[in-house]
């Protein structure tokens, strides 16, 4: 008897409250350059998911095509540039289209106060 063959789908439909907000993201001048687009963000352990769309490094095997799910590097900061979050790693910037509907701000929040406590200055030992 053969095993039974297991699918996972890491891939969302784009809602159209999400494909406006995208819209109105890439209307705005933000300081420098997108590398992507992110929707039903969530923040944890520094990094965040979402769903992405306009990537601009997709892969030639469907890497960060539109509408699948992906994890950033460790987010260095994020911070609020006009109407939408910016969050920048070592080597990109995403823009925060929409968040993840129960948890998403709060995640943010809870991103925010941590990183802002972590950036003290160590004591000096003398």
């Amino acid at each position: 008897m053969k095993s039974p063959i297991i699918l996972e789908f890491h891939s969302k439909r784009l809602s159209d409250f999400d494909l406006r907000r995208i819209a109105k993201a890439q209307n705005e001048n933000f300081d420098g350059p997108i590398t992507a687009y992110l929707c039903g963000v969530a923040i944890s352990n520094n990094v965040a998911v979402g769903v992405v769309f306009g990537h601009t490094r997709k892969g030639p095997f469907g890497r960060f095509d539109d509408g699948h799910y992906m994890r950033t590097s460790d987010i260095v900061c994020a911070r609020r540039e006009g109407r939408f979050w910016i969050l920048n790693t070592l080597n990109s910037r995403y823009v925060i289209a929409t968040f993840h509907r129960d948890i998403g701000r709060q995640t943010l929040r809870n991103f925010l106060m941590v990183s802002s406590q972590a950036i003290q200055e160590p004591p000096s030992i003398q």
